[in-house]
């Protein structure tokens, strides 16, 4: 790989390496047809191959069951903020939320536009650091569903568990899609924007039973009808062929590197090496609660803001790109998604010890 830095942005992310090169193969020749991929119409047999390898990989991967349509759909992970309670409440249903961080805070937003929103739990007053413990919350009888974000991006947070409730969970895992095993079954709707974990922007993948679709109210418009695009295989309109084509060839790496449960083992090795490089000394300082670290997106801190623009600074210097942590907690953040490589972790830790030493605080 030349010239290749580490790119710990935390999306749009580091993708495979093989699979950049497998897709500025085919974007200008598709599949030896003499027509580029982003060229290629979606209705051509050639296409409609991709999306149903697409799909068929990430079926098998994530052990989806027969009873579930995945669709493949436009419009980012927000656009589900709405969609989901447009398709499933009307004005006198309810449904529990848990506040855990800026997406589903923007998702509660939405939601009450469509229903009645219960949030038994919020951890915005901690700067949202932890994920809510079992017993720490209490669903509503009446709730359709749970609604929650597996993994908060910006905050360094993750659920380790899942919420055990007998109500319908729904979750947005666009951080974590594929990084660990999910029980499908206790969910009724999964969705993920592809930018972190599965491909480039463009795509969102939408996993829904397939009872719920006959919850839309008559009166939705059709683009935004779960239905609309289980009815035509996600292809009511054109699609966004080349991010599906991507995921289809970051699916296929996954299967090469054993599937989710390798790729869970090697998250919680790398995760581990760079919580041990934190825990080691009190010169960083995680922002989430131990029990609620993600394996995906650590943020921390250094002794001052100086420090850390330093930091910055000269990580990317020598190749440690995207450290710097989001605006509204400021700090250092890397995302190691499943493509991030271990040799990129180890060089972190290495660098932020040498960091530390060259750059001492006085008590």
């Amino acid at each position: 790989m030349v010239d290749r830095v580490y790119n710990f942005s935390p999306g749009p992310a580091t993708l495979p390496y093989e699979v950049l090169e497998n897709a500025g193969r085919d974007v200008v020749n598709f599949q030896d047809t003499g027509i580029g991929l982003i060229e290629i119409s979606h209705r051509s047999k050639e296409f409609m191959a991709v999306a149903d390898e697409t799909e068929a990989n990430l079926r098998e991967l994530l052990k989806i069951p027969d009873n579930y349509k995945v669709l493949f759909l436009q419009g980012g992970a927000s656009s589900q903020f709405f969609m989901i309670p447009m398709n499933l409440l009307g004005s006198q249903k309810k449904a529990t939320y848990l506040n855990t961080g800026t997406w589903a805070k923007k998702a509660i937003k939405e939601a009450k536009l469509f229903g009645n929103i219960d949030v038994p739990f919020s951890s915005e007053e901690s700067s949202f650091n932890k994920v809510p413990r079992s017993g720490e919350y209490e669903i509503a009888q009446e709730s359709e569903y749970l609604y929650f974000v597996s993994n908060n991006t910006i905050y360094g947070t993750q659920f380790a568990q899942f919420p055990e409730t007998d109500k319908m969970l729904i979750s947005d895992m666009s951080s974590d899609i594929l990084s660990r095993p999910v029980d499908i079954n206790k969910f009724g709707i999964i969705f993920a924007g592809a930018q972190k974990n599965l491909g480039p922007a463009g795509v969102t993948i939408v996993i829904i039973r397939e009872d719920l679709l006959e919850e839309t109210p008559e009166n939705t418009p059709s683009m935004l009808s779960y239905k609309t695009h289980a009815d035509k295989g996600s292809m009511f309109n054109t699609p966004p062929c080349f991010a599906i084509y991507a995921v289809g060839e970051v699916l296929k790496w996954l299967k090469k590197q054993g599937g989710v449960d390798a790729i869970e083992k090697r998250n919680i090795e790398k995760a581990s090496l760079l919580y041990q490089a934190i825990d080691a000394t009190d010169y960083y300082r995680g922002h989430a609660e131990k029990d609620s670290r993600s394996l995906m997106n650590i943020s921390f801190n250094l002794p001052t803001p100086e420090l850390e623009a330093k930091f910055i600074d000269e990580a990317a210097a020598i190749g440690l790109n995207g450290l710097k942590g989001h605006r509204s907690i400021g700090g250092c953040r890397a995302s190691i998604y499943n493509a991030f490589p271990t040799e990129g972790v180890e060089k972190l830790v290495q660098f932020m010890q040498k960091f530390e030493t060259e750059n001492p605080v006085s008590n």
